[in-house]
């Protein structure tokens, strides 16, 4: 159990964009996850964790944000209607837009600022989760700031299936199911299904939720190709916040009655990869999805759409020398995404295309020692019109670029030192455009650069893994409540381009096979936060907390019956929005999960507790000088699955 540790986890799945076709592979030096073909394109010198389908089989974990608590510095947020994942501090309203979250290499993140809905993939459509912590601007382009989480789904090569149900607390009920089979020695297929419903925890917070997915793929060893859809169907009742008098006296209250958001989402997709030459192959990715939310926020009905076009062609290249593998990777990125709002107080919507070409490139300088080098160019146009702030319309063009330099040495079998000096970049949403100050005629691109060193160390029964890291932005993209308000805005503040701020920060994790089916395991991440110019210049962040981490075990009772147990922490942090840092900081808090697995045969089962000793705490919470707003963290809940595979 445990991390994993790889040469390039992420973008060997993602520089080629392709779900899982092989099984994990080792050497003896580190773990090389392999994406939808047989190369292994690019090696990145970055902090990767690797969480496999074993490791979240044995957690008892019933959905993606359970795997993903507390795990390779994640702090999330949840306003009870849906999760946030900051990576390296970032609060809830930015972490959206600094954390890239990718489906099998395409992205989730929406083209305005709603946080991708993760609840959209099911676990019995996970083969694995990669997290890449840091930015990887050159990689990855726009919103690569804190870091990235790509989400590989199963490729089966076996006939085959599994069905699953279960039930717990607040009258929770979910049914998955997929299947696998193969139509001829080329031609495979996949499919899967899930409904949920839910009270939830708090009142007046039930969803029906449903998705379902299918692929068809080809592979003839020179030739891959594959075409997948999917739709997802999720409605959620909207509790609402409360005020810290009503949090403390019933967590679980809600004074909303009839809010709800209503979310459905359609997306097609088709890769096409071809060798070319010895050295050389050729892919392609088009991806469209399109969404309709309809919502009712204190009484007031309202929807948006929005659609997304991606392009994503792209060459690799491989060549062997007498020091090792020589990978590059050329490629361009094509968006045209769509907006159109209709809310309570906004008529607006935007038209945003982005472009941009990227090059990287890893070099062998000996057997022990790489350097990876690499650059991007972005180009984005946003046609906007917003009845109230720009009528007319008004177009608006930014570019931005990233550069990075890394080294990989690794002077003996099983340990690996990396350094790397990396710029990232984000463009503004749709609609943060739209509400600006007067006179702020679109929003420049927030700009950063990190610095990362590392060490990994994998033995026979232990693994180890120590990085450090100093992330620094300027023109950092937030809605400040401070602003002054657009001509004609419904609300009051405005989105800004902040001061400038930086992030220290450092992280120890650990997993050691104590016997054999016997795994204990720690992390701990630490992350100081802070402006650095203007009128909050020395204050911390917001809604970041400077310590959390997790422990676990895992025991392999007999050959039937597993145990496993974890502890997340999260420490003190400042209400989301408190800058100036005025008010008292929030309690920290220890998490307790336990979960026990059974698998005989065809069948397997498991019990999981969540939030074991029913711990009240603030899941999400801002800060206002009218008063302060909570959001209730699930107390604890019981949920047993049972499966059947065949």
């Amino acid at each position: 159990m445990g991390f994993k540790l790889t040469s390039l986890a992420v973008l060997c799945a993602t520089a080629t964009s392709l779900p899982v076709l092989a099984d994990t592979q080792t050497t003896d030096e580190q773990m090389v996850v392999i994406g939808r073909q047989l190369e292994t394109p690019l090696d990145l010198a970055a902090n990767v964790t690797v969480i496999d389908a074993s490791e979240i089989a044995a957690s008892g974990a019933t959905n993606l944000t359970d795997v993903l608590r507390g795990r390779a510095g994640i702090q999330i947020s949840d306003s009870n209607n849906g999760a946030v994942f900051a990576m390296r501090g970032f609060n809830a309203e930015s972490a959206a837009n600094n954390t890239l979250i990718l489906l099998d290499g395409r992205r989730l993140n929406n083209i305005d600022i709603a946080a991708a809905s993760i609840r959209a993939i099911p676990l019995n459509q996970v083969e694995r989760v990669e997290i890449l912590s840091g930015s990887a601007g050159v990689l990855y382009g726009d919103q690569a700031v804190g870091g990235v989480i790509n989400i590989i789904t199963k490729a089966p090569n076996a006939a085959g299936g599994n069905v699953t149900l279960s039930a717990g607390s607040y009258d929770t009920y979910e049914g998955r199911a997929d299947i696998a089979g193969k139509i001829s020695d080329e031609w495979r297929y996949f499919a899967a299904a899930d409904y949920n419903e839910s009270d939830n925890y708090r009142r007046n917070n039930a969803n029906e939720t449903g998705s379902v997915m299918a692929r068809v793929q080809y592979d003839d060893g020179e030739r891959q190709f594959f075409v997948e859809g999917s739709y997802y169907d999720n409605k959620q009742e909207t509790p609402g916040s409360l005020t810290l008098e009503q949090f403390e006296a019933d967590p679980r209250s809600s004074f909303q009655d009839g809010d709800y958001i209503h979310e459905t989402t359609d997306a097609w997709r088709a890769h096409l990869q071809q060798q070319v030459s010895e050295h050389w192959s050729l892919a392609g990715d088009l991806n469209y999805s399109d969404s309709s939310v309809s919502s009712v926020s204190w009484g007031s009905p309202g929807k948006n759409t929005r659609s997304l076009l991606e392009l994503n062609p792209k060459a690799l290249g491989q060549y062997q020398t007498d020091n090792g593998p020589l990978s590059i990777v050329l490629g361009a990125d094509l968006h045209r995404g769509k907006a159109d709002f209709d809310l309570f107080g906004t008529d607006r919507n935007n038209t945003q295309t982005l472009a941009s070409v990227y090059l990287q490139q890893t070099v062998p300088l000996s057997s022990t020692l790489e350097y990876v080098i690499g650059g991007r160019y972005a180009h984005v146009k946003d046609e906007l019109v917003d009845a109230a702030v720009y009528p007319e319309g008004v177009d608006l063009d930014e570019h931005a670029h990233a550069l990075e330099l890394g080294l990989n040495y690794r002077p003996v079998a099983g340990q690996r030192f990396y350094v790397r000096a990396d710029q990232n970049f984000r463009f503004a949403k749709v609609d943060e455009q739209a509400y600006t100050s007067p006179g702020v005629m679109g929003l420049k691109p927030q700009k950063g650069h990190s610095i990362e060193a590392g060490w990994d160390l994998v033995a026979n029964q232990y693994q180890l893994k120590l990085s450090l890291y100093r992330l620094a932005l300027k023109d950092e993209i937030v809605y400040d409540n401070s602003a002054e308000m657009p001509v004609g805005g419904a609300f009051a503040g405005a989105n800004i381009n902040a001061d400038e701020s930086r992030r220290y920060g450092g992280s120890i994790v650990g997993d050691w096979q104590v016997l054999q089916g016997w795994d204990v395991g720690a992390e701990y991440n630490y992350i100081d936060a802070e402006f650095t110019n203007g009128d909050n210049d020395g204050n911390e962040l917001s809604w970041v907390a400077k310590h959390s981490g997790r422990i676990y075990s895992s025991y392999d009772l007999n050959d039937v019956w597993q145990f496993y147990v974890e502890g997340q922490y999260l420490g003190e942090r400042y209400l989301e929005g408190d800058n100036a840092n005025i008010d008292d900081q929030l309690d920290d808090y220890w998490l307790a999960n336990v979960a026990i697995n059974y698998t005989r045969k065809n069948w397997s089962a498991s019990l999981r507790a969540d939030n074991l000793f029913d711990k009240e705490y603030a899941s999400a919470g801002f800060y206002s000088s009218w008063g302060n707003s909570y959001y209730s963290g699930a107390g604890r809940a019981l949920r047993l699955s049972v499966s059947y595979h065949f």
